[in-house]
């Protein structure tokens, strides 16, 4: 049996040497996806590279009468620091440095796993992969920011802020997390633990009885 990744729908897979096809939607139906350890991989690798820039280079450029000011990610959150909202600064640093730290980190780690195959814990890494499934949506509230006050905040002669090269490489991070995530098979996680149970499982035991004796 498996499942589609289009409709959802759980199918019998066709015999040896055909093609299996979804009843409902027509897609084409694999037991495990497709290159899934190499796409994740990809996915990850490239964001491990961007979050670099993502966190060095500016993300916005405000312009006023007051001046000029260029704002960084850790820049944003040490002015709400020091400007009292502790709590903001918190929520930002978490959102926008730690979690995408930790969903790099948890996938390198469900990579790893499966490719040496381990046997530590199948629960807890399934449990770790539908955690970054599930935040890896709430790592743009640096990208909604900027967007909106760069939307709203075009005065000319007043005020101007506009998105810098920062922006876009934080918002490709984010994205390139979630791809990964998306690629991830998570099943791969319990290959490992199934084989070597039924390699570890004892053969059944025969007994003669008195009867069945020659």
């Amino acid at each position: 049996m498996a499942t589609c990744h289009a409709c959802g729908l759980l199918s019998r897979m066709a015999g040896r040497g055909f093609v299996s096809v979804c009843p409902r939607c027509g897609a084409r139906l694999h037991l495990r996806r497709v290159a899934s350890l190499a796409r994740t991989w990809a996915f990850m690798l490239a964001a491990a590279i961007l979050y670099i820039p993502a966190n060095t280079l500016p993300v916005m450029t405000s312009n006023s009468l007051f001046g000029d000011q260029v704002d960084t990610i850790m820049s944003g959150v040490i002015f709400l620091w020091r400007d009292g909202s502790w709590m903001l600064a918190l929520l930002v640093f978490a959102a926008s440095v730690v979690v995408p730290m930790a969903k790099l980190i948890i996938l390198a780690v469900l990579l790893i796993s499966v490719q040496w195959r381990w046997r530590w814990r199948p629960q807890v890494r399934a449990a770790m992969y539908r955690g970054i499934e599930f935040v890896g949506r709430w790592s743009m509230l640096d990208i909604y920011v900027v967007t909106l006050l760069a939307g709203l905040v075009q005065i000319q002669s007043l005020a101007n802020i506009r998105a810098e090269a920062g922006a876009v490489a934080f918002g490709a991070v984010v994205v390139l997390t979630m791809l990964a995530s998306q690629s991830f098979d998570p099943r791969l996680i319990w290959d490992a633990a199934a084989s070597s149970d039924s390699a570890t499982e004892p053969a059944p035991k025969l007994s003669l009885s008195h009867a069945d004796a020659p």
